[in-house]
Formats: structure tokens, sequence, C-alpha cells
């Protein structure tokens, strides 16, 4: 009788490696009784389910432009992607990548097809969120004609989460641009550059949707400095004017040293553009944050 099992065992080895992939996988159970002086074996087959796991692909919202762009010289030049929508009013959002840690980053989409293309990113170093507010008022605040917004909430989700000024990895995300990147710190320095230019998904993910939208203006929040950098010509005079409109400083921003920054990144990949910092108060009012979306604003349409 053993010789009969084990017979049996041996035929179903051999048909599992003759089959096919399949969901079922046969499992064979020898279980002996002895009742008296006789001995009984029976052989049990016993089909365990085997889980599959589906894979999911999903399409994105809308064309990255970071399969035509390269970096050269610590650099990012490229082609921008071409938008084909018709001009007329737009309101809508879409995710532009994920954090280290998995959070989404979005941005929103309002104002004028076709117009003057504004970014406003209210946050980048994640224990600096009074950008926020501003944001949210510009969600929902008439866009003048002609104005085509593009709004970030934020680019650090994970160092808001953590209240950190840096993302998960430790990096200070406005010191993780393509332009002018050095290496500058180790990991837990408040100024820590990254292992690479654009090392970070988040640096990744506004890189990717600064050369798609090729902003003429852009707006990046920080705190808590309380005043606006000082520059010259056109965006000389769109910084006074801020500074007129919410009672902003002039002053220089110092103390940092400021390789792989944003704003220089952004200007040197779209051509005629102004990008520029400003620096809010260490806390801002509802009636404070209407003041700046309004600011926006306005300097917004200048020139249109």
């Amino acid at each position: 009788m053993r010789a009969a099992v084990a017979l049996l065992l041996l035929a179903a080895c051999a048909r599992g490696q003759r089959a096919e992939p399949a969901t079922t996988a046969a499992v064979a159970t020898a279980v002996t009784t002895t009742t008296g002086v006789a001995t009984t074996t029976a052989v049990t087959t016993t089909t365990v389910p085997v889980t599959t796991v589906a894979t999911t692909t999903i399409p994105p919202t809308t064309a990255s432009a970071s399969d035509t762009t390269a970096v050269t010289d610590g650099v990012t030049a490229g082609t921008p992607a071409v938008r084909t929508d018709p001009p007329g009013p737009v309101e809508r959002s879409w995710e532009i990548g994920r954090s280290v840690e998995g959070r989404p980053i979005s941005v929103v989409e309002r104002g004028t097809l076709g117009g003057k293309v504004v970014l406003v990113v209210g946050v980048i170093h994640g224990n600096e969120t009074a950008g926020v507010q501003v944001v949210r008022d510009l969600m929902t605040a008439p866009v003048p004609a002609g104005i085509h917004l593009y709004l970030v909430e934020s680019m650090n989700p994970d160092g808001q989460a953590h209240d950190t000024r840096t993302n998960a990895h430790e990096v200070d995300l406005n010191r993780n641009f393509p332009l002018r990147w050095a290496p500058l710190g180790h990991p837990g320095d408040w100024e820590y550059a990254g292992p690479g230019p654009a090392s970070e998904p988040e640096t990744q993910a506004m890189v990717a949707l600064t050369m798609e939208i090729q902003p003429e203006l852009a707006i990046w929040y920080h705190q808590d400095l309380n005043r606006l950098s000082p520059a010259t010509g056109e965006k000389g005079q769109l910084v006074q004017r801020y500074s007129e409109l919410t009672g902003l400083p002039i002053m220089p921003v110092t103390g940092g040293t400021y390789t792989g920054t944003a704003s220089p990144w952004q200007e040197s990949v779209v051509p005629g553009s102004a990008a520029f910092i400003v620096e809010l108060g260490g806390t801002v009012s509802d009636e404070q944050a209407a003041t700046h979306a309004s600011a926006v604003l306005d300097i917004a349409t200048a020139g249109t």
C-alpha cells in the first residue's frame, strides 16, 4: 500500500510540472488510519486558490513635458509640450506628481486659455505655510480677462505634514533646482541641496509643469522675513507695484547660500519671464491673504 501511495504522489507531481500556470494548485495529503491490525492509507487532494493581483495602469490627466527636457550643464532646457486647447475660459485641476511619501501635488488651472500664463506656488518650504491661504483665495477670486492662472497650493506636502522646511529626504527643495546647483550641506542641514540637481520628485514635478506651461510670471511664497527682494527692469516694476499694494518693504534677502533656487531657474528656461519670491510675515490674517491675492491679479494684468 505504501508503494501505491508513493506512485500516486509522483504522478500528481508529474502532472503539476506539465501543467500551464493556473489559478489553483493541487496539494496531495496522505492520511494513515490504523484499525486493529490493519492499516489503511488514503490520499486526499485539496484545491488551494492562488490569489492573482492585477496591475492597473492609470493614464495621466495631462501630457508631461518631462520627456522633452534634458539637463545640460545643470540647466533644464527643452521644447515645451504643445497645448491644443481652444481659447476660452477654463476651470480644472489635476495631479502633477507625488511627494517622496506619496502625497499628491496638484495644480488648479483658472482663467482664459491662451491668455498670459501666471504661476503661483503657496508652499515650497514645509514649515512656511502662510501662502496657502493666498492661493486658496486665488482659487475663488474672479480672474481678469486674458489671465491664465496655474495655482499650486504646495509643492512640499510631506514637509507640511511633518512641519519641516525640507521634504521627506531632508532636502531643501529651493536648493534642488537645476540651475547653478551645487553640493550643499548634508541630510539634516537646513539648506541641504540633495544628491544632485532636481533629484527630488517634488522638484521634478515643478520642472515638468513649468516647462509645459511656460509661465510669463511666477510668484513663490515664503516666510517669515516680511519683505520683497529688490529687482530691476520690468521685474523691478512688478515688485514695486506688489510692494505698494501689500505694504511689504523692498529689502535684500540674505543669510543663505542661494544655489539651485526656483525663481532664477524658471527665468533661465522661460525667456522673458519674471519670477520672484514674496517673504510673508510670521502670521498672515485672512484680510492680509486677500490683499496679497488681489496684488497677484493686479500685477498679472501688467502689460496685457
